[in-house]
């Protein structure tokens, strides 16, 4: 068994070529070998969003605080809340953030295959992330 206790890791800042806005990665986690699952707990800023992106193997999003917005490719921008828990399928394209007035945090939780996690795409331009 591993504790990693509050506090004892750093907060980092979410790198501008994946994010857009302020964002916050905290209380990041990898199992070890030959587990696959990775994941940490990020805070987006009013405004701030992921660009778009997919996960080999999906991605779990569990809403912890705040309001904030998620879309797949093609369909709607769709309000997220806390207790929310959201899933992207393996190869979805998707975004998720912040809305323009409230910011949000979410746990987010995916598998790599062949070590890696997420691909990153463009950005999400300001005219498709207004509601």
């Amino acid at each position: 068994m591993e504790i990693r206790r509050n506090g004892s890791q750093l907060s980092a800042r979410g790198p501008s070529e994946y994010f857009t806005g302020s964002v916050r990665l905290e209380a990041p986690f990898k199992a070890a070998a030959p587990a696959r699952v990775s994941g940490a707990t990020v805070t987006f800023e009013p405004g701030a969003r992921t660009a778009w992106h997919t996960h080999p193997l999906g991605q779990t999003l569990i809403v912890t605080a705040g309001l904030g917005w998620a879309q797949r490719d093609g369909g709607p921008v769709e309000e997220i809340r806390p207790g929310d828990i959201v899933w992207f399928d393996p190869g979805e394209r998707h975004w998720h953030g912040a809305t323009p007035t409230t910011a949000m945090t979410h746990i987010a939780i995916a598998e790599a295959l062949d070590g890696t996690s997420v691909d990153w795409l463009d950005h999400v331009r300001d005219a498709d992330y207004r509601k």
